[in-house]
């Protein structure tokens, strides 16, 4: 029996992700520097990883054809195709919804209901909701991304700043909800209760997500809510379905593939001029306005799986556990190696740009780690979930702000600077690693 052996460690394996970073975001700043529209748009995303993806191709030490092979495994690994088939699905229903007139029929309502002073703060805490009902980060952006659009754009809200508002409560369910794949990985890969990671988890999420509304509600200020316009609740009706089915904790496939047909079932009864053509083509037309972030999902994928059978996660993890080793001594020490997990992982969900995938890469040695520094099950789980996340809602080329990006059509860039929950959980991460644990409480009494 052919036994896994872990790749020897290699920082030249990480060298592809820099020349990627230093093209896409070079370029970026670049054009930003000449006043050039769309700055971040010049280059595309995806043709700045092909030179990445050439790179670590040739640094492998493998034939060609076991190179491209495993690119191609990495590229169509399930995490990648699951959050492709969202992106798609999502493309489809806000296209046909766009058309319909259902966005705007939401936003009317919306905005007759909402004080502008809780614009901001209702769209994380509805994003909050759905995605920890949910358990998907992706679905809910994909559900109320192009609501926050139409809002953002009727109140004068910035568009980055909406957007960072609307990621940062698809985040919070992300990392707290029960059925999020993360929490899955996360305590499947240090054996603990999912219950038990929840109350740790929810200790530092809550004080996070309470910070993040204050802050937006002092952001809102000076945004003007017009009149509301008339709005046909027949159009708004796909909406709010989708809003229950997803709180119900329905598959996010199908919550999105119900969307579509009933916001084309909509569009037939209250527009003569919307035709089974039109919404065809409507449908098709959100599919290939994803075909950008689409490609580099896939490209990351391929490029993530080379990088860490190359020895590059491998040579993150050595730093950082030898790291800990010297460091970590006395009551310091639980605290310490806990840091060096939330590093660990960090650092690992840079490389992969996927936070379920950074989590199972890096379980078996945040594991040794936890058992040989005291750091309890739930307590490591809970550090791997949240500094997972924290990375993940924050990266440019990760799915999140690709998917929002492309709805409200700015740079993935823009909005990384203000998704202000991830910094809030980051710092009450922070915080929490000096709060002694039960066990030490136990040993103290």
């Amino acid at each position: 029996m052919k036994r896994n052996i872990s790749p020897k460690p290699s920082f030249a394996a990480l060298l592809p992700l820099g020349l990627f970073l230093a093209i896409f975001v070079g370029s970026g700043l670049y054009f930003q520097s000449l006043g050039t529209d769309f700055a971040f748009y010049q280059v595309a995303a995806p043709v700045a990883a092909l030179p990445a993806i050439i790179l670590s191709i040739l640094l492998a030490k493998e034939t060609l054809n076991e190179t491209v092979e495993r690119f191609l495994g990495g590229a169509g690994n399930s995490n990648i195709m699951a959050m492709c088939m969202i992106y798609l699905l999502a493309g489809g229903f806000s296209a046909v919804a766009k058309a319909t007139g259902g966005v705007d029929a939401v936003v009317a309502v919306a905005m007759g209901i909402i004080p502008s002073s809780f614009l901001l703060p209702g769209l994380f805490v509805v994003g909050a909701l759905i995605s920890t009902a949910m358990g998907t980060s992706m679905g809910t952006i994909a559900a109320i991304a192009p609501i926050a659009l139409g809002i953002a754009g009727e109140a004068g809200l910035p568009l980055a700043l909406t957007a960072g508002a609307v990621t940062g409560g698809a985040m919070f369910g992300d990392n707290l909800s029960i059925i999020s794949d993360t929490t899955i990985a996360a305590t499947r890969t240090q054996g603990c209760e999912m219950k038990d990671k929840f109350r740790v988890n929810f200790a530092v999420a809550c004080p996070a997500a309470l910070l993040t509304i204050i802050i937006l509600i002092f952001q809102a200020k000076g945004a003007t809510v017009p009149e509301p316009s008339d709005a046909s609740m027949l159009l708004a009706l796909p909406y709010a379905a989708i809003l229950v089915m997803a709180i119900s904790g329905l598959n996010v496939f199908a919550v999105l593939i119900t969307g579509i047909v009933l916001a084309g079932i909509a569009g037939f009864a209250a527009t003569q001029d919307f035709t089974l053509l039109l919404f065809a083509k409507e449908i098709y037309k959100g599919f290939t306005g994803m075909q950008e972030i689409f490609i580099l999902s896939i490209f990351i994928g391929g490029l993530g799986e080379l990088m860490k059978h190359q020895g590059g996660l491998t040579a993150l993890e050595r730093v950082v556990s030898n790291g800990i080793r010297h460091i970590a001594s006395g009551r310091a020490g639980r605290a310490i190696a806990e840091g060096g997990i939330g590093i660990l992982v960090f650092l690992t969900n840079l490389c992969t740009a996927n936070n379920t995938v950074a989590i199972l890469v890096t379980g078996s040695v945040v594991r040794n780690i936890a058992e040989t520094h005291g750091v309890e099950p739930k307590r490591a789980a809970g550090t791997l979930d949240i500094f997972s996340c924290i990375c993940q809602g924050m990266i440019p080329w990760g799915a999140q702000l690709l998917l929002v990006g492309s709805i409200f059509k700015i740079s993935p860039i823009a909005v990384a600077g203000n998704v202000h929950y991830c910094l809030a959980l980051l710092l009450c991460s922070v915080v929490s690693l000096f709060i002694p644990s039960s066990k030490e409480k136990t040993v103290q009494a």
